[in-house]
This record gives structure tokens, sequence and C-alpha cells, in this order.
């Protein structure tokens, strides 16, 4: 695909000889539409004569570049993008050279899901996803957290399923939770790639990897949401009671950080390298904490202890889910008087 176009747009198809044989198809809108749609005199040109050779059944280069068009005034077309991949195979176009082509779109309409179905279509028909992976890393440097651009990776690497693309995910994630430990897509990405990919490893040694990771995350940022849930995340996966992580959780829920100790020891203090406490600073009670600790005392039966920390969230620490809270006080309390 050719850059977008200049200010100056280029001339409309009707006034084209080269189409003079192509019947343009208005688009139907009833006869007396209650909301019409306004439609700019290029996009409608563009649009009428590709429902003409969509009627036609036309495939050839000019039916081609009639698609870039349609696409550069309107990227989530799908009908365009769908003629323009059946144009391809018909008139036998470089498919490699239409993958690098459609980079610009990608990231310049990276919140399109259409440009990234065609990228699927692409690279199931070559079936070479060698430069994917560096590709979409690319684009993420764009928007770290753009649900399509994630989506497509986890689509490569599940597709694909080579050994020589999973063998660089795991440090490649670390780094993107590393520039922003908040990251929901890259913690997401994670639990695809450690626990749902065909033929994991879960055994204990990468259970225990993947809780030691995340602790040490939750000590540097404790009030982050998406880090505590991935360790929701691994506790449900393998079945393991919540309550197994009462030593690790209770310091967060505590207004006062406990004592911060020495990593080498100097202090004398004994520094417990299973449960890493807050991290210095850090804004406590932790909400996820208080959340985790307080299903932990449901679940064990003691709806007591949970009652006394669901009334400090409504009332204090999460305020803004008020009705949520008080919502989780009557469904245990009702439950407890049954």
């Amino acid at each position: 695909m050719a850059a977008d176009a200049p200010s100056n747009p280029p001339p409309m198809y009707a006034e084209l000889e080269e189409w003079a044989d192509v019947t343009p198809v208005p688009q139907y809108e009833g006869v007396q539409p209650l909301a019409p749609i306004f439609y700019t005199p290029e996009y409608k040109d563009a649009t009428d004569y590709l429902r003409g050779v969509l009627a036609s059944g036309e495939l050839s280069p000019r039916v081609l570049a009639l698609t870039e068009r349609v696409i550069r005034l309107n990227p989530a077309h799908y009908t365009a993008w769908q003629l323009r991949y059946k144009t391809l195979l018909a008139i036998d176009a470089s498919l490699p050279d239409e993958l690098v082509v459609t980079n610009e779109l990608s990231i310049k309409h990276l919140k399109t899901y259409q440009v990234w179905h065609h990228r699927r279509l692409l690279l199931t028909k070559l079936n070479d996803p060698t430069n994917e992976l560096p590709f979409v890393a690319k684009v993420l440097e764009t928007d770290h957290k753009n649900y399509h651009t994630w989506s497509h990776r986890q689509w490569v690497l599940a597709h694909f399923d080579r050994p020589d693309l999973w063998e660089g995910e795991l440090p490649f994630i670390e780094k993107m939770l590393e520039e922003d430990v908040r990251n929901n897509s890259a913690w997401h990405h994670r639990f695809f790639t450690v626990f749902e990919r065909s033929g994991a490893d879960t055994g204990e040694d990468v259970v225990r990897r993947e809780l030691s990771f995340t602790k040490e995350k939750i000590a540097l940022a404790p009030n982050n949401a998406s880090a505590w849930n991935y360790l929701r995340g691994i506790l449900d996966h393998t079945s393991t009671p919540y309550v197994t992580l009462t030593d690790f959780v209770l310091p967060y829920t505590s207004a006062t950080a406990p004592v911060s100790f020495s990593p080498s020891g100097d202090d004398g203090a004994v520094l417990d390298l299973e449960n890493p406490p807050p991290s210095k600073g850090s804004s406590l009670p932790a909400i996820p904490a208080l959340d985790f600790i307080a299903d932990v005392y449901e679940t064990e039966g003691e709806v007591q202890k949970a009652v006394p920390i669901w009334h400090s969230l409504a009332d204090e620490h999460d305020t803004i889910r008020k009705k949520y809270w008080e919502h989780r006080i009557r469904e245990a309390t009702a439950v407890t008087a049954a």
C-alpha cells in the first residue's frame, strides 16, 4: 500500500475513464431513512464502486487499489479487507510484500481488529512467523497495553507453537513488567505463557518460581491489582488454598509497614525470602491484600473476621466500591445466619 493520500484527494472513480465499465452500486438506506449517514463524497464514491466490483465478481490489480482507497478512508471496513485478501490470492500478488506494507496500518490503526485479522490470514498462508514477534514488540512500544496487539501475539505463539518462538517470551514479559509493573496485559500474557500454552510445564518448580516472582512484584507495588490477580490465578490454577499465603499477605493489611530488613542480613534480623515485606514508602494497608485476607477468613469459616475488613474497605479504604463491599457483607452474613 502507498502512503496516505495527500491533502488534494485523488479524482473520483466516477470521473475516471478506466472505471467507466463498472456500474457503481449506491448504499441502500431505505426510502425515508430515519438517521441517514452523511458520508464524505470521496468515501461514498469509493464504496459505491467497491459494491460495483463485488457485484461483478472482478478480481484484478485495480480492485486491489480500490480496496486500499476504501481501507485508508475506513480501516474497519471488513468487506474491503476481505475482498483485498481474496484479490491478493487471485492475482498471485506477493504476500511477503503485502505483510510488509501492512505494517504501516497495523501501527497506525493498532486498535482496529480488521487490520490484525488480515495479518493472521497472511501469516497463515505464508506459514512463516519468523519476523512477527519482533514486529509486535515494536507495536507494543507505541501502546504497551493494547488488547489487539497482545491478542495477536498470543495467536502467533499458539498457532505456530514453535519452541524458538516460545523461548524468549518470559524474558520479553519481564522486560515489559520492569517498564510498567502495573501492565495488566503483560501479566495476563505471562499467565497464558506459563500456564495455558499447549504442553506447559506447571510442576512444583514452575509454581514456586511464579509465586516468588509475583510476591517480589507485589512488594514493589503493594496496591497493584494486576499482580494480586496473577497471584490468585496461580492459586486457583493449582488448587492451592489461599490460606497458605496468610504469612505473606498479613503485613500488607496493616497501616504500619513492617521493618525493612537488609538483604545482606547485616542488621542481624532474619530475612524471610519466601515472604518479602512491602517496600519502603508503600501505601498501606493495600486494598488487594485486605480483599485477599477477607476471602481467606470467609473460606475458612471465619466470617466474623472478614466482616470488619469489608466494613473498613467500604467506609475508609475503598469507598468507590462501597456498594460492592456492603453486598459482600450482606451475602456472607446471610449464609452464616442460614
